[in-house]
């Protein structure tokens, strides 16, 4: 069975059934969206088993042509980076579905163009060819747009339109990168795998060029600095569901392409680029952890940790070693749980309050007991507390980078603490103190809101005791990129 089809192109039948369905019906358009996400995920799981961890070669591989006048493919596959990946997208949707039942403007068109998002978030870490690639790289643009621009917060169409705008530009350096692989292609290819074995006939000029062209559209979804400033304004006025998608699945197809594309396309242009990215890295790291302490609202202290985060990332594929692309992927799948439960987190008081500035609470742990639990330990996972999950992937990226970078790694420390810091500002100021009497009506977190939130919260314990299953999935990968 095709499997990586039935993964991806599941929630477009979703999307097209709630299409069919009267909008009055909202229940039934629930319905429809978490089933055909359910088929996603539930798909993506039951090919765990049928995984073969010990191979770095492509899994499940689906291939027939597809334009064949210009040899374009359709062609699907997973090794150890893309399926980690394809799992947390599949387990992030049904959670911010579960997340978006708080919807009730336009519910229709609201789960209409979050399953057409799914489709395109699972296209790109599946596909192998390149416009394929850009298709569905393409396609997340669009619902996100709209998810942005109709449901988000007062200034939602200034947010989606610059997030339009940026994501669209890198675009266009993407495809003029892609066009120039293909023609200098003898068999005129835009196959991943084949346009790999060529590598060594391509001089270091038109390596350079094309990484850039590539690292452009990457590194806007990143956000690589400085190209950062459209994300805390999407994460601000975007409703709390897309927020997560957002943080979760979103900002890692930058990180995911330059692995998979620029990186082993252009392996000559990476190395040229090193210095500059290791730098990059050290500037996401700590101005984004400085940005995040400066703030008062909480979800853009959120918005700008991921920044941060991001930057741990960055700093890991610098470091070029095994540890660093581990810490990288495994600090994808770790921020993407952690940091989406912290949106879901700060979507719950918000809900409640209809205000996110932290010196407007006060002692809220002894009304909300569960909710201060919760947002505790979460918060501690982002700040890299040994025992949880962000304190795995920071730290392998940290160990893969100082052997490089001995320096950068160095100041980028500064970025950890800087994050200890205004995360514990934060729960001190909410949580601790003198209870605000303003406060005394809210009511603790509700079945729906657990619901959502407590399966990060069990992902974020189990993966920092024991992250031996997912570092295990994705290490022969990860050692054959690095020639190993």
């Amino acid at each position: 069975m095709n499997m990586l089809s039935l993964i991806t192109f599941a929630p477009l039948v979703g999307a097209l059934i709630i299409l069919c369905i009267p909008k009055e019906k909202e229940k039934a358009i629930q319905t429809v969206a978490f089933i055909f996400a359910g088929i996603s995920l539930i798909a993506s799981l039951a090919m765990i088993p049928g995984f073969d961890k010990g191979t770095h070669e492509m899994q499940f591989v689906e291939r027939f042509a597809w334009i064949p006048s210009f040899g374009v493919q359709y062609f699907l596959g997973v090794d150890g980076l893309s399926f980690p990946m394809i799992l947390l997208t599949t387990f992030m949707s049904v959670i911010a579905l579960i997340g978006s039942l708080g919807i009730e403007k336009r519910v229709k068109e609201y789960f209409f163009w979050f399953l057409v998002l799914e489709v395109g978030m699972l296209g790109v870490f599946c596909a192998l060819d390149l416009i394929l690639f850009y298709v569905f790289w393409e396609l997340t643009l669009v619902p996100m747009y709209f998810l942005i621009g109709v449901w988000g917060g007062p200034k939602k169409e200034f947010a989606a339109i610059k997030f339009f705008l940026y994501t669209l530009t890198g675009s266009v350096f993407m495809l003029l990168a892609i066009l120039a692989l293909y023609f200098a292609a003898p068999t005129h290819t835009f196959d991943m795998l084949e346009l790999a074995k060529l590598t060594g006939g391509w001089d270091r000029t038109f390596q350079i060029l094309v990484f850039l062209g590539l690292y452009f559209g990457m590194a806007i979804k990143v956000p690589a600095f400085p190209f950062h400033t459209w994300l805390p304004l999407a994460h601000v006025e975007a409703p709390t569901a897309i927020s997560v998608i957002l943080a979760a699945v979103l900002l890692k197809m930058g990180v995911y392409g330059l692995l998979r594309i620029s990186y082993t396309l252009t392996p000559l242009g990476f190395q040229w680029f090193l210095p500059a990215l290791a730098a990059i890295a050290v500037i996401n790291i700590v101005y984004g952890a400085l940005c995040a302490m400066a703030q008062t609202d909480m979800k853009k202290m959120v918005a700008y940790s991921s920044v941060n985060h991001m930057g741990y990332c960055l700093l890991g594929i610098a470091g070029m070693t095994s540890a660093g692309f581990a810490g990288a992927v495994f600090q994808m799948i770790t921020h993407g749980i952690i940091t989406g439960a912290l949106f879901l987190l700060v979507g719950v008081i918000y809900d409640r309050a209809h205000t996110r500035d932290v010196s407007a609470f006060g002692g809220l742990a002894v009304k909300l007991p569960v909710y201060a639990g919760l947002m505790s330990l979460t918060c501690f996972a982002s700040l890299g507390l040994p025992g949880l999950a962000g304190f795995i992937g920071e730290f392998l990226c940290f160990l893969g980078a100082f052997q490089t970078w001995k320096w950068h790694a160095a100041v980028a420390v500064l970025g950890i603490i800087a994050t200890a810091a205004f995360f514990l500002r934060m729960m001190q100021k909410v949580f601790l103190g003198k209870f605000n009497e303003k406060w005394a009506g809210l009511e603790d977190m509700t079945a729906r809101e657990l619901v959502s939130i407590v399966p990060l919260a069990a992902l974020t314990v189990l993966f920092g005791v024991y992250p031996k299953w997912p570092l295990d999935l994705m290490n022969k990968t990860l050692e054959h990129m690095l020639g190993k």
